[in-house]
């Protein structure tokens, strides 16, 4: 597990070592979802239209970011949704690194995970699957992508990201900034360690993930592996607090359609996790 909120928040919201759930530290703690809760996703036509209509969405923003220089929606939702992400794309912001050396935040965030990566791969002959969630997603693409530069021949067996941005203009604007060896003129592409697949999953209704589809903007690497996109139900909803304790809330709770807590439980990537760890060598 790698966080970044030590390094990017000077003051700890909870400085109770001892803590238990508690609304000052999490007021959206996890709660056991009932099996009912648990639903796959099922797909229809109005999925094809929808997909289609999304698709034409995402080539236009995609074309007045290329042509105009503007991209108001995905600026917006990073500006006042994704503040960390914004940023995390300033280059005039330093943070202290783990040895409190002011750095560009972006080289911090990414030397972060990058540290845990080479660290694992070197103690460890097994299969490695890196699963990110939302802007983690985009340094982990960043890493993937520097890790491939400097040591190609380093591998990430699986690739997992959850209620990703990486499909909005604005982000992949900065990924070529950064990678000149796109697949062709309009699509970046899957990170070249990436050696065995890489699974997008995305709920409709998740702000974040506003453009779900990542297959149709990055394409496939040297190994042909090519993002796929599954779509599903991010069931959470945020529990009301009894005692200290997270309690199941009512379906007419508050409802977060990006919280990793969902995506980590829905049935799909269950199934697909567990796929890996039993055909894995």
């Amino acid at each position: 597990m790698v966080h970044w909120s030590g390094l990017l928040y000077a003051q700890p919201v909870h400085g109770d070592a001892n803590f238990n759930f508690d609304p000052l530290y999490n007021n959206e703690p996890y709660y056991q979802a009932a099996p009912s809760e648990l639903i796959e996703y099922r797909s229809g036509w109005r999925d094809t239209v929808r997909s289609t209509a999304e698709d034409i969405a995402g080539n236009v923003m995609d074309f007045t970011h290329h042509w105009f220089g503007t991209d108001a929606l995905s600026k917006l939702l990073i500006d006042k949704v994704l503040r960390d992400l914004s940023f995390y794309y300033d280059s005039n912001q330093k943070i202290a690194d783990r040895q409190v050396n002011p750095l560009i935040a972006q080289k911090v965030l990414m030397a972060e995970l990058e540290s845990a990566l080479l660290e694992t791969r070197e103690n460890f002959s097994g299969e490695l699957v890196l699963i990110a969630h939302s802007m983690e997603s985009i340094i982990a693409y960043d890493v993937l992508r520097k890790i491939g530069r400097d040591n190609p021949e380093f591998r990430v067996e699986h690739f997992i990201t959850i209620g990703s941005p990486l499909g909005l203009p604005t982000v992949k604007a900065n990924i070529f900034d950064v990678n000149d060896d796109r697949a062709d003129e309009d699509k970046v592409r899957t990170p070249t360690v990436v050696k065995k697949s890489w699974i997008n999953y995305a709920d409709r209704r998740d702000p974040v993930a506003l453009d779900n589809h990542l297959v149709n903007d990055f394409g496939p690497n040297n190994n042909g592996v090519q993002v796929v996109d599954d779509i599903v139900l991010n069931d959470y909803r945020v529990p009301i607090i009894v005692d200290g304790n997270p309690v199941r809330p009512t379906e007419d709770a508050k409802a977060n359609h990006h919280k990793s807590y969902g995506y980590l439980r829905t049935p799909e990537l269950s199934k697909h996790l567990g796929d890996i760890i039993q055909n894995a060598p």
